[in-house]
């Protein structure tokens, strides 16, 4: 397992720049009223009550869900895909490489492609009730913000691509989607923190921005030259002989 750790580690890390990104960080709280059928009063209580927290921790889990079932049956895909055109592996590596430089120089705003970042919402204005609709409106969020969070998804999902295995393919975006639902679970649980830390962090979305643009240009290099794999190896040798 360890010659993977480098990738899954990339992986985490991209799902919590989607958490971060400013189409997804600033819409939590409405997302998780949405979800739960809560008053705001009532979940930004400091000391929420036992069923409130209750109430909240099961829509969200089965909110994450939701997006984590469409992840993964993308993750899965994108290595099906390159296992059948595996001859062809090196070039697809390098397109997919330049893509996501591409899709990291946009992120920056220091060269924007408007094609590349359309916010095509989609969204359920009556939402099922129960859980079952919670797992539902996750759906919705995988499939219809997927242009929101497209550049960041279309790294992890080229790394997919590259799997020999499709249980690795639909490893790699399960521990993506944990990257993005883990925080978003502890958002819900504790919203009254989360707005504290909200109003002091949004100043610097911005900069967060840059930093997740430069991430997915320095994963685009990476994957281009195939150096992810090789830092992988790496990793093995010297967890290996420790």
């Amino acid at each position: 397992m360890h010659d993977q750790n480098i990738t899954y580690a990339v992986a985490f890390s991209a799902g919590l720049f989607s958490f971060i990104s400013p189409c997804v960080l600033p819409l939590i709280p409405s997302y998780i009223t949405y979800i739960t059928g809560l008053s705001f009063h009532d979940l930004q209580a400091q000391h929420p009550t036992h069923i409130v927290r209750r109430k909240t921790l099961f829509h969200s889990i089965c909110f994450v869900l939701g997006f984590t079932a469409i992840f993964v049956l993308f993750g899965a895909s994108a290595t099906l895909a390159g296992s059948l055109l595996q001859q062809y592996s090196n070039v697809i590596r390098k397109i997919g490489g330049v893509l996501i430089v591409l899709f990291g120089i946009h992120t920056t705003g220091l060269v924007p492609f408007g094609f590349l970042l359309g916010e095509k919402r989609v969204t359920i204005h009556h939402k099922p009730a129960g859980y079952v609709g919670s797992f539902l409106v996750g759906l919705v969020f995988a499939a219809g913000w997927t242009p929101c969070i497209g550049p960041i998804l279309a790294a992890i999902l080229m790394v997919a691509a590259n799997e020999k295995q499709v249980n690795q393919g639909i490893l790699l975006l399960l521990i993506y989607s944990l990257g993005l639902g883990i925080p978003f679970i502890f958002s819900s649980l504790a919203l009254h923190h989360f707005l504290s830390l909200f109003n002091r962090f949004k100043r610097f979305i911005r900069i967060f921005e840059v930093i997740t643009g430069i991430f997915l240009m320095l994963v685009g290099i990476l994957i281009f030259f195939n150096w992810l794999s090789r830092l992988s190896g790496y990793a093995s040798n010297l967890f290996g002989g420790a």
